[in-house]
């Protein structure tokens, strides 16, 4: 709120937040119609905004790297913005594009959610903003709504920042359970919240963030992604997640080869994820987020030196099991702790970095959170 009076001049009309997230399996196949499992943050975006009584559009952020943004409703779309501002700014104009009347807005943003750190700040920024221009045009927050919002920042994504995303991000920031992870069969969108029961196991989930910053925008995600389509289209297959291994064995090309083999058994490893933690037996999953880093790492070409130290280290200092998260290419990993390891497992990743001189990463547990909300 202060930072809407400090750069703006005046208080906002409502605050909403949105949470970012971490993957807990299923990485790089919801742009192939695949399953994947991930859970919303306790951490967030908080979006303070007023409404204004021209088309005027000001967007601002706490970040002081984050240039501010100034311009009319008919400015934001494909092209006309840059930067972290196109994030925002891109969900106004996609809002606009689905027929939501949206207004002038005044928005001053602010997030704990690390940046770069594959925990998807952009969905979160994305989902708040999206939230918050929607309620302030009238419409009512419902279930029909909410899937609205999340094409609508899917769209943005995609068409205005470039980034060729799948929609787990903007789904679980905007369909998110407290205490659950959400089983998403992106090719429909159904979802199924599935309870996680970690802290009932003595488990913890730790993330640990290289500090290495990744950007979507960069070609690589892209790559990845013409790659999969590519190999579809070899296969004669609608989505990529349909191939079965022997679909594996009919590519020639050893990289379309790799790409879908990941592809297949990640789907793999979600199905039995899912099928342990509604057992009651989360505490077995390690060997399968062991199986999604090694397969991202050698068939989809997205991990980091600095992802397989802190994997490894996690692993040595007696982690159930751990991976890379998110896009790839630096950011973050995950690793499945018993709650009483976790000051091992942290000076583990820490000193192993510093021996290799990499950057010192950060630390932190994560509960699974709800999903984006209005706070006042």
């Amino acid at each position: 709120m202060a930072e809407l009076r400090e750069t703006w001049g005046s208080g906002p009309d409502g605050v909403w937040t949105a949470p970012g997230r971490v993957n807990l399996i299923g990485e790089h196949v919801d742009y192939t119609g695949g399953r994947c499992l991930p859970f919303a943050l306790t951490r967030g975006t908080a979006a303070a905004v007023r409404r204004r009584d021209d088309d005027r559009v000001r967007i601002s952020s706490t970040d002081p790297d984050a240039a501010p943004f100034e311009g009319t409703l008919a400015d934001l779309g494909p092209g006309a913005v840059s930067g972290w501002a196109a994030y925002a700014a891109g969900t106004l104009w996609s809002l606009q594009q689905a027929g939501v009347e949206v207004p002038g807005l005044d928005l001053a943003v602010s997030s704990d959610v690390p940046l770069g750190a594959g925990l998807s700040s952009s969905a979160s920024l994305e989902a708040a903003v999206a939230l918050s221009a929607a309620e302030l045009a009238g419409r009512t927050d419902d279930e029909q709504l909410r899937h609205l919002l999340i094409q609508a920042a899917i769209r943005a994504e995609n068409e205005v920042v470039g980034a060729g995303t799948g929609g787990m991000d903007q789904t679980v920031a905007l369909l998110a359970e407290e205490g659950s992870v959400l089983l998403i069969h992106t090719r429909d969108s159904r979802t199924e919240p599935v309870q996680l029961g970690l802290a009932e196991a003595g488990l913890e989930l730790m993330v640990i963030d290289t500090r290495v910053k990744h950007t979507l925008a960069d070609g690589q995600y892209a790559q990845r992604r013409a790659d999969c389509d590519e190999a579809a289209r070899l296969l004669g297959l609608e989505w990529l997640s349909d191939a079965t291994p022997a679909d594996v064995e009919r590519l020639s090309d050893p990289r379309l080869k790799a790409r879908t083999r990941h592809v297949v058994t990640e789907n793999q490893r979600v199905d039995a994820v899912v099928e342990l933690v509604r057992a009651g037996r989360v505490a077995e999953i390690g060997p399968l987020l062991d199986g999604s880093h090694t397969s991202l790492r050698d068939d989809y070409e997205v991990s980091a030196v600095e992802l397989d130290v802190v994997v490894a280290a996690a692993r040595a200092a007696g982690a159930l099991g751990a991976r890379m998260v998110g896009g790839g290419f630096g950011g973050s990993a995950i690793a499945l702790i018993r709650s009483a390891d976790a000051s091992a497992v942290e000076e583990a990743v820490v000193a192993a970095c510093r021996e290799q001189d990499l950057t010192t990463p950060g630390v932190l547990t994560v509960t699974s959170g709800p999903a984006a909300r209005r706070l006042s």
